[in-house]
């Protein structure tokens, strides 16, 4: 063992409470990027193991050929297929069987009356296929359904309900249907697919709410005889399909299920706990830069000795190296074991909050574990890089001097380089979000200001410091001053500090920030465009629910009370080679209830064979009134239409709009997603609101709501974003907590002999305590002050770039009220985090500490 690592391994071992801090930063990075990679894993592995399960007898599936996608959506539309196919293909040398699967949108209410799924995973309905082989679905308790209105519904759909075989309850198709549940089913051996719900109902009642007409199913299942591979199947089956229908192998249809979950929920699921895992290591970064720093500079004297004793800079800057490397391994292997624990922990967490984790043991593999373990040593190792370097730096001279503590300040230099990088980002902020529109750009330049912020902060930290520490000479007369020039003794090194709690500060508030603009934009969009009183939706968002009943809209019409009742249904189609969708409804109520801005043409003369479009999307397509679009639908058929209306604004109305008429010969489960109702003149909202639930009570309960109310509840998954935001957001802040605490710490360690002159003038232990708090306190100030300016300016940024990459108009607001916790928060952190270092140096014995060089 080289002597400059047994010197490195002795230092850890006599100073191992200095890096206490850093171990616990790294281990924390580390973990929870460990944890995000091990449960990605294991939740790809049990889909995987889930569908193949619950897919094992099925060897072939018949289908549309094609599918149209619209802008958004991962799963496209496909054309049903002809159930009378089912003739040809049992003919086909080598099926051994074959079944109808009738799918579409059902949404079971619960036993307290509301509705069981819908936020987001789909709810789905269909026909309860009797080959046990072929049905995904295994019937776990009851019998199958054998009669009109019996039904199979999975078992944690039941559960989430209060269901229990027996009971009668109404399932949304989107028409409410009164059904009785005989049996309880599982998928793959779980309860459920995910937070997927299942209704089976018999062959005759998914053809009769489900479908258009019977005869017609989403897909064909196909089981192969003995001896007959997959593939073999697909082969025999192609001849007799025709035009537009296609065989692909089972295995291909459980691959694309699984890659349809990866992509619409696990892929966006670990991709955002991976940018929270990437927020806490750049947290980490600084703190862990900054004690290192400090360490480097209280060693100033005994460094220069071992090159006042022949010891070189490179022997001096391993030797510090070594330091950090032992750190960084030993805290990334634990990192590793806990983001084991905590993937563990999540995979127990998960059923008890309502999201069932598939069973099976964690899937571990080499990259989860390769890839944090050197991130986690490259981030400390580089953060560690730069005091080490400027240890070896140290002249043996310096021997001869006091202990230096690391005392700069801001240099002029720095001052030049932050304002050029200001000025940088500036200028690619507001080119990117105002000039020429660019969502590359704006990142860009968020990604200058931040660096600016830090490049500027020693030089901002001294006068920021004594303006905000100002009051302190009133409030708490010399043991606030002392606080405050405590703080600004090392400008560099409070900047240090204050910037891992300004990263985690600037990021809470660049999403408060957001979150408040989209409620703002939500509000200003449903002001807008919604001119009518009472807006009746289903409550569901996503691919959930099953819609609301086109029944009800007519129903509403008949009411006494209601001038209006305007229905919004969806449909898809290509327009001119493009996916798109349609806004399903009477154009001319359209126009009563919703604002459309300027229209050219006339909305009243859709008929059958017309569409009407808006101004951004006309342009886009190079369409004008009179002109001819060219419409294909999802069941094959491709029309003509004729542009007899473009209208200018889109937000509720949706980009294409034509009659229930023309969409009639095409559509398959239809549903409306928006009710809007005006009232007649002299009808109050309560007396409205009431005649108006009172009917839409008989078609499934859905929400009945006021203009404003609506406005409100479309914002309302906002609220539960931003908490989950705040919650994963609580390790940076506790990692810039440990990093204020672990630089207090040493650096209360090098002024032990001025705390102990303190004490002897006079200086009680509870001054000395308040000091040391108020000093922490000053420093979290100016990180968190330095992180709201930061948030919000990124908050806009982010705004702006997703106001000029989308039709919607995005309004920017700032929440004061939200934003003022934000910062009272970061001013507790700073409180809490000075707390240990502070009892730590009211227990110094006086004597000692005089005494100390």
């Amino acid at each position: 063992m080289s002597a400059s690592l047994r010197l490195s391994l002795n230092s850890l071992r006599t100073h191992r409470r200095r890096f206490a801090g850093t171990f616990l930063a790294v281990f924390l990075g580390v973990a929870f990027l460990a944890g995000t990679l091990v449960m990605g894993d294991t939740l790809r592995a049990s889909f995987d193991s889930m569908f193949g399960e619950a897919t094992s007898g099925t060897d072939a599936v018949v289908r549309g050929a094609d599918a149209i996608t619209t802008p958004g959506e991962a799963q496209g539309v496909r054309r049903p297929v002809d159930t009378s196919l089912l003739t040809a293909i049992d003919r086909v040398p080598g099926v051994a069987a074959a079944a109808p699967n009738i799918q579409g949108a059902g949404q079971l209410v619960g036993a307290d009356g509301e509705p069981i799924g819908g936020q987001g995973p789909p709810t789905l309905a269909g026909n309860w296929i009797d080959d046990p082989k072929l049905n995904p679905y295994q019937l776990a308790e009851g019998r199958v359904p054998a009669r009109t209105g019996e039904v199979v519904v999975n078992r944690g759909a039941a559960k989430k309900g209060g269901l229990k075989i027996g009971d009668t309850t109404t399932l949304r198709t989107p028409d409410p249907v009164k059904v009785t549940v005989v049996g309880l089913a599982t998928f793959g051996g779980q309860d459920g697919m995910a937070q997927v719900t299942f209704t089976g109902m018999t062959r005759a009642d998914a053809e009769k709410y489900l479908t258009v007409r019977p005869g017609q199913a989403a897909s064909i299942q196909v089981r192969a005889g003995p001896g007959v591979s997959q593939q073999e199947l697909v082969q025999r089956l192609t001849p007799v399909l025709p035009k537009g229908v296609e065989a692909i192998t089972g295995q291909r249809s459980a691959q694309e299920n699984t890659d349809m979950i990866s992509s619409q929920f696990l892929n966006l699921f670990t991709t955002f706990l991976l940018v929270f895992s990437g927020v806490a290591l750049l947290v980490a970064t600084f703190s862990i830069h900054n004690t290192f720093a400090i360490v480097v500079a209280q060693r100033t004297r005994e460094n220069a000795l071992l090159r006042a004793l022949g010891a070189s800079r490179r022997q001096v800057t391993a030797s510090a190296l070594a330091e950090s490397s032992v750190v960084a391994l030993t805290a990334s292997l634990a990192g590793l074991a806990g983001g084991i624990g905590i993937a563990a922990g999540l995979q127990a967490l998960f059923p008890a909050i309502g999201f069932p984790f598939p069973d099976g043991d964690l899937v571990i593999k080499n990259l989860s574990m390769v890839l944090p373990l050197a991130v986690g040593i490259l981030v400390c190792l580089g953060s560690a890089l730069l005091p080490a370097l400027r240890a070896g730096r140290t002249a043996p001279l310096a021997a001869l001097r006091e202990t230096a503590v690391d005392a700069s300040g801001a240099s002029r230099l720095r001052a030049i380089a932050g304002t050029v990088l200001g000025a940088a980002a500036l200028a690619a902020t507001l080119t990117g979000v105002l000039v020429q529109p660019s969502v590359w750009l704006a990142g860009l330049g968020a990604l200058l200001a931040l660096a600016s912020f830090v490049v500027l902060g020693p030089v901002a930290a001294t006068t920021a410091v004594r303006v905000l520490g100002g009051p302190l000479d009133r409030l708490r007369g010399v043991t606030g001053g002392l606080a405050r020039r405590n703080a600004v003794r090392s400008p560099k090194r409070t900047a240090a500090t204050a910037s891992a709690l300004m990263i985690g500060v600037a990021v809470v508030s660049l999403f408060t920030v957001f979150g408040a603009s989209l409620k703002a934009t939500m509000d200003q969009t449903v002001s807008r465009s919604f001119a009518g009183d009472i807006a009746v939706s289903a409550p569901s968002f996503g691919a959930g629910g099953s819609g609301l009943s086109p029944r009800l809209a007519p129903a509403l019409q008949r009411l006494p009370e209601v001038d209006t009742a305007v229905g919004l249904g969806r449909g898809v189609a290509e327009v001119d080679g493009k996916g798109r969708a349609l806004t399903v409804t009477d154009p001319a109520a359209l126009a009563r209830t919703f604002d459309l801005g300027t229209v050219t043409g006339s909305l009243r003369d859709l008929g059958s064979d017309g569409i009407a479009l808006t101004r951004a999307e006309a342009d886009r397509q190079g369409l004008r009134t009179g002109d001819t679009a060219r419409l294909t639908f999802t069941d094959g058929t491709t029309e003509n239409f004729t542009v007899r209306a473009v209208y200018g604004q889109s937000e509720l109305a949706g980009d294409y709009v034509i009659t229930r008429a023309a969409w009639a010969p095409h559509r398959t489960q239809d549903s409306d997603t928006l009710i809007a109702v005006t009232f007649k003149p002299g009808v109050s909202t309560d007396d409205g609101k009431a005649a108006v639930k009172k009917t839409a009570d008989r078609y499934g309960n859905p929400e009945v709501q006021t203009r404003d109310e609506y406005a409100q509840s479309s914002a309302g998954g906002i609220d539960m974003m931003l908490t989950l935001v705040y919650a994963l957001l609580a390790l940076a802040v506790v990692i810039a907590l440990l990093g204020i605490a672990n630089t207090l710490t040493l650096a209360l360690h090098e002024r032990t002999r001025e705390l102990g002159l303190l004490r002897a003038v006079g200086q009680t232990r509870a001054q000395l305590r308040a000091m040391v708090r108020w000093e922490s306190v000053l420093v979290a100030a100016f990180g968190t002050a330095g992180g709201l300016g930061l948030g919000a300016f990124l908050g806009w940024v982010l705004v702006k770039a997703s106001d000029g990459a989308s039709d919607t108009a995005f309004a920017f607001a700032l929440p004061p009220a939200r934003l003022a916790v934000v910062a009272l928060v970061g001013l507790a952190a700073g409180a809490l985090a000075g707390l240990r270092p502070a009892r730590r140096a009211a227990r110094l014995d006086v004597l000692r500490a005089i005494a100390t060089e």
